[in-house]
């Protein structure tokens, strides 16, 4: 078995749990705010109608987030490698274009305005350049990448999540690796892409409530917790500290080609290593 059917093999035996977990309240409240923080300033980006790709869609996921969060008529379709979650998708959403197809396989045959992967890319560590590249050229030029990723930025957290990975059965250490935020940012460029936005969520509500299908036992307090913890994080989101302790990063990322204006860099843009 190669590591593309191990992993997918992995997460098919896991991947109940993980829905079920993050139905939570406390989950979902941080969800929006996150995805709240990073997207309110970047309406202005978007045409009226977006034509939506989510690459290693899961339970299509981004098409809720960006649904919730944008202005503008969302045209999606999605895939994923593993047969039991695209069918659950297609029942969950039975108007949406999703299918089978492993990204690592994955050979673009249309562009698209906006491409949305979410904690997708450390399920594949080995295929990375390539799986960045096909994305790539599955945008129009001027076309927009959301990435949300687990990463790390020094060697402490690495330490961390490598015993995490040993220890949780939730995750295969085998298959997958969350990555040294320098690397991600490295690869982003090698793959054509200019930063637009980077932000660091990754700090203590993260830990708490972004993961409870891994650490139910941090699942403390109330959505009322959730929201005065993200509240005294968020000021800090894009600021040096955050980006040396995130578990997590978010990245908006252009694909710079005839861009007419929509690559303009954020002030927070992620050039920043």
């Amino acid at each position: 078995m190669n590591e593309v059917e191990q992993q997918r093999a992995h997460f098919e035996s896991v991947s109940a749990r993980y829905f079920q977990a993050r139905q939570t309240e406390n989950h979902l409240t941080l969800k929006h705010l996150l995805w709240r923080a990073f997207l309110q300033d970047k309406t202005g980006l978007f045409a009226p109608v977006v034509s939506v790709l989510e690459p290693m869609c899961g339970y299509s996921e981004g098409r809720k987030i960006l649904r919730a969060h944008l202005a503008s008529d969302i045209r999606y379709s999605g895939f994923d490698y593993s047969q039991s979650l695209v069918e659950e998708a297609r029942s969950m959403y039975p108007t949406e274009r999703i299918d089978c197809q492993d990204i690592t396989q994955w050979t673009p045959d249309e562009e698209h305005d906006l491409v949305i992967v979410i904690g997708g890319l450390h399920h594949v560590p080995h295929h990375t350049e390539r799986v960045l590249r096909s994305i790539h050229d599955a945008l129009k030029p001027g076309g927009h990448f959301i990435n949300f990723e687990p990463t790390q930025n020094n060697a402490l957290l690495r330490w961390i999540r490598q015993v995490i990975y040993r220890r949780n059965p939730l995750f295969d250490e085998q298959t997958e690796r969350a990555f040294d935020l320098p690397e991600l940012n490295r690869l982003y460029r090698s793959a054509g892409f200019e930063a637009v936005d980077q932000m660091y969520p990754g700090l203590l509500s993260y830990v708490l409530y972004y993961n409870p299908d891994a650490f139910p036992a941090l699942n403390l307090g109330s959505p009322a917790t959730v929201e005065r913890l993200f509240r005294a994080e968020s000021r800090f989101y894009r600021g040096y500290a955050a980006r040396k302790l995130s578990f997590a990063t978010m990245t908006l990322l252009v694909k710079p080609e005839q861009a007419a204006g929509n690559g303009k860099a954020h002030p927070a843009a992620a050039t920043q290593s």
